[in-house]
């Protein structure tokens, strides 16, 4: 999302809000509830480049938004609840899920402590490798090779690409460049280009992701709280999309089974990783409700319908974008009104 459409966006939330529009678009097109999808949550950071910080919100405003959400005529639910309501005559008072993807440490340090003490339900979704200590959080190596480097090289379709990286503006243009590069690879490839990447600019994936990952010693200490759901979101966190059919089954497969032997509980809920139009399709939803999911979440905008209206395994979900601290931006989503739903990554 370009400044100029991030800041129409916000705008644009803002006078719906003031308008009062939000209240009556609520009731005709608000559907039963909402999914809202965060990533990570932590302290505010000061560096000059953060290529995901639409993917962060601070502890802070975690705080704010539950606290609001508890004064909002909305009901806090788990993703049973939503289920459950999505497939029930629409009555009463609309509902929010909070869902968490990623998995990573900052969860268990910030979120949950505010999660528990408001005593509200959530639901996070765990790449089992991550949990394990395993797998690659490519997206954190790409930011620290071009944060720390003036020019970037990489192999791109057998040639050699060169990126200038020494101002902030190249800094910004060369990582979504090479990001949205990079998830259209097959694994083979994508470990080979994090590895090349890795060599060329002293990048340890591999310790990067360990120390950004929730193990399971860190889940096991929310995992038996009543108000948590725990779903999964496959074994590596690949783009659906570029697996062949028998290894995305694999993948959605073993990730469930890894969760339910660690967890204790057995992981009923899915998320697609990134869950953009681009990492999956219709088999893949296939698949998640043949491997025995009550629900599948997508990163896809959009309101919960009623009355089965809503593909219980391709669930849309609004994601928050991280750089706007605006509550009222926030109640102008959660009504159901589509304008700026968020960053997706």
């Amino acid at each position: 999302m370009s400044y100029k459409t991030g800041w129409r966006a916000a705008l644009g939330l803002e006078l719906t809000y003031l308008s009062g529009m939000h209240r009556l678009l609520e009731r005709r097109h608000g559907g039963a509830g909402i999914i809202l999808k965060f990533e990570r949550v932590r302290p505010p950071r000061q560096d000059a480049f953060q290529p995901l910080k639409a993917h962060e919100i601070t502890p802070w405003f975690l705080d704010r938004t539950i606290r609001a959400l508890k004064r909002w005529p909305i009901d806090i639910v788990g993703m049973d609840e939503v289920c459950r309501r999505a497939g029930a005559p629409h009555a009463g008072r609309r509902f929010v899920a909070l869902t968490f993807d990623g998995g990573t440490r900052d969860f268990a340090d910030f979120a949950y402590p505010l999660l528990a003490a408001h005593e509200v339900p959530f639901t996070l979704y765990l790449p089992s490798a991550f949990a394990d200590g395993l797998g690659a959080m490519w997206w954190l190596a790409l930011e620290q090779a071009i944060a720390t480097h003036d020019r970037i090289s990489l192999i791109i379709d057998h040639r050699q690409r060169h990126f200038e990286t020494a101002t902030i503006t190249d800094k910004y243009r060369a990582y979504y460049y090479l990001d949205s590069w990079l998830r259209t690879l097959p694994p083979h490839e994508l470990a080979v280009a994090t590895d090349d990447l890795g060599k060329r600019y002293s990048v340890d994936s591999a310790t990067l992701s360990h120390h950004a990952a929730m193990h399971w010693d860190d889940v096991a200490t929310f995992a038996g709280n009543p108000r948590a759901t725990i779903g999964s979101s496959t074994v590596n966190y690949p783009a659906l999309a570029n697996l062949g059919d028998s290894a995305a089954s694999r993948e959605i497969a073993m990730g469930r089974a890894v969760a339910q032997a660690a967890l204790p509980h057995e992981p009923r809920h899915f998320a697609y990783p990134f869950g953009d139009k681009a990492s999956f399709d219709r088999r893949h939803v296939a698949m998640v409700a043949q491997a025995g999911f009550a629900s599948a979440v997508t990163s896809l905008p959009g309101v919960i319908e009623a009355n089965g209206g809503s593909d219980l395994h391709a669930l849309p979900r609004l994601a928050w974008d991280g750089r706007r601290q605006s509550l009222r931006a926030l109640r102008v989503m959660v009504s159901g009104v589509m304008l700026g739903a968020g960053a997706q990554r």
